[in-house]
């Protein structure tokens, strides 16, 4: 029996991947905030879920539920977090930062350290972090959400890095998704929006492959080239 817990169930791209794992016959646990959406998807095949409600930025009490629903799916082979939050907020209101801050760092971290503990115990496992390609260059926008995917870029490259000194098979999987038609996507004149089907088809195919990093979908691999090599004469320039 293949075991996943998917860390951002609710909504958007975790739900996508919840929802293709179950019918590619995996148990999965659903972890999110809103218990009445993990409900929702668990009844669409209730054989095939677990859940778990949790707020990522309740550290303690998050790992607690992430520990008893892997004890529930009696054990966990992948673990995929997507769980994340980011505002436009080119003002520099701290207000608006600070939620990004506390999950895509605080509880992110957190729940990233839970699996990896997890797998070491374990002996194996696959670590899937959902980054995103704003985590390649700060964002005069949106400060807070690219600098805490860069965070978690650099934090997953450590994972892989540290598995590797220790010879533990735990493989970590960077995806980094470009514009995804999610309720993360705000902000005016936005291009190569993707469907959100198309993006967790290709994350599969990512998890398949065992990829350590992976820009979804193909035409954002262009984008994220062009912004790593983009001067910053240029850069900072652009609007």
């Amino acid at each position: 029996m293949k075991r996943a817990i998917v860390i951002g169930a609710t909504s958007g791209i975790g739900r996508g991947l919840a929802e293709r794992l179950a019918s590619a016959g995996y148990t999965v646990g659903l972890v999110g905030r809103r218990e009445n959406l993990l409900d929702e998807i668990a009844a669409g095949n209730p054989a095939a879920f677990r859940r778990a409600a949790a707020d990522l930025t309740r550290t303690a009490e998050a790992v607690a539920a992430l520990e008893r629903l892997a004890a529930e799916l009696g054990g966990m082979d992948l673990c995929i977090v997507c769980a994340g939050t980011g505002e436009l907020n080119p003002a520099l209101a701290y207000a608006l930062e600070e939620p990004a801050i506390r999950t895509n760092v605080a509880g992110w971290t957190a729940s990233v350290d839970w699996a990896c503990g997890f797998f070491e115990r374990q002996g194996a496992g696959h670590l899937v972090c959902v980054t995103s390609v704003g985590g390649l260059r700060g964002s005069g926008a949106a400060p807070a959400y690219s600098a805490s995917k860069a965070y978690q870029i650099n934090y997953a490259e450590g994972l892989r890095q540290r598995f590797a000194r220790l010879r533990i098979p735990v493989r970590v999987t960077d995806v980094r998704p470009g514009l995804t038609a999610t309720a993360m996507a705000r902000g005016e004149g936005l291009f190569w929006v993707m469907p959100v089907e198309r993006v967790v088809e290709q994350i599969l195919r990512a998890i398949r492959r065992r990829k350590a990093v992976a820009v979804v979908t193909r035409r954002w691999r262009l984008v994220a080239w062009i912004l790593r090599r983009l001067p910053d004469r240029i850069y900072l320039n652009m609007r």
